[in-house]
């Protein structure tokens, strides 16, 4: 067996935490998983995993191999994939993480569109309202709202986001519409997790920030809860720009103290960064950067 198939079966055995499932997994029998980790652990002279006969744990030179051990089959198949060239049919599985309503808004129907194109793919989704490690969770691409933090990502810019305030105009007809700011304190406020959990609302005034203390009502969870509380007519709230988009079109929701907003967030489709890309990365990533470049609301 070679070296790289030892490594592949090492991961397994670690992902599964045990010789039996990573066998199942890479159909090959029991004894042959646990001669292909003892001739890597020959091979590099340490021992990479503690076995009992109830568990199967990683030593720490395990868990340093394991994260290079990902590392060198990652890099091994983008050399095949370029071997072949850039031409090459993009083909395997990809990865993909957003946040949770961008994914479904956004990402969802352009995947489909870039799946039709390139029958050869398949995909996974990973939509969560945080920042994950990509290679940690494995994954491929990622799209980013914010500022980035320097890394060794390749990041592409592909639009603009706002935060909003906003409200249902049964809501304002009842209460109000706000003029300032410091107008908050006389409304009934929704407060996402996903923008900020402080009691303060940043604004700018006359290209200075502007600190409001507003003490939020409700503050909840999930975007979806504030949109429909909102939209309800039961208070005002602020998210970002898109999340809110088809509401503001449609009438449901109308937006408030516009000339007080933050400056606007930059959008990124990010990729690790490598000697050479994947088909599969480089033709998504094109796709994705040029779909959401075309659209309105972006920008």
């Amino acid at each position: 067996m070679d070296k790289f198939r030892s490594i592949e079966v090492f991961i397994e055995v670690a992902d599964h935490q045990g010789f039996a499932a990573a066998a199942r997994k890479l159909n090959m029998s029991s004894p042959a998983v646990t001669r292909a980790i003892s001739m890597l652990e020959d091979q590099l002279g340490t021992r990479l995993l503690v076995r009992t006969t109830r568990s199967v744990r990683l030593t720490e030179s395990g868990r340093r191999f394991l994260e290079d051990g990902r590392r060198i089959l990652q890099e091994l198949a983008e050399a095949e994939e370029a071997a072949v060239g850039s031409h090459a049919a993009p083909r395997g599985e990809l990865h993909i993480t957003a946040p949770v309503l961008f994914g479904r808004m956004y990402v969802t129907p352009i995947l489909g569109d870039f799946l039709d194109i390139h029958p050869q793919l398949t995909a996974r989704t990973l939509f969560v309202d945080r920042v994950v490690n990509l290679m940690d969770e494995g994954l491929d691409v990622a799209i980013r709202i914010g500022e980035l933090p320097d890394s060794s990502l390749i990041a592409t810019r592909c639009g603009t986001v706002r935060q909003m305030m906003f409200a249902s105009p049964a809501y304002l007809e009842k209460y109000g519409v706000p003029q300032h700011p410091d107008d908050l304190v006389n409304h009934r406020l929704i407060q996402s997790f996903a923008i900020t959990n402080s009691p303060n609302s940043m604004f700018q005034e006359n290209g200075r920030p502007l600190s409001v203390r507003t003490g939020p009502k409700v503050r909840m969870n999930t975007n979806d809860a504030v949109i429909a509380l909102a939209v309800g007519g039961w208070g005002l709230s602020r998210l970002l720009s898109y999340q809110i988009a088809p509401y503001l079109s449609d009438g449901r929701l109308q937006r408030v103290l516009g000339e007080f907003e933050l400056a606007p967030l930059p959008i990124h489709v990010v990729h690790q960064e490598g000697r050479m890309v994947s088909a599969k990365v480089r033709a998504f990533v094109d796709f994705m950067v040029a779909q959401l470049r075309a659209d309105t609301h972006l920008n």
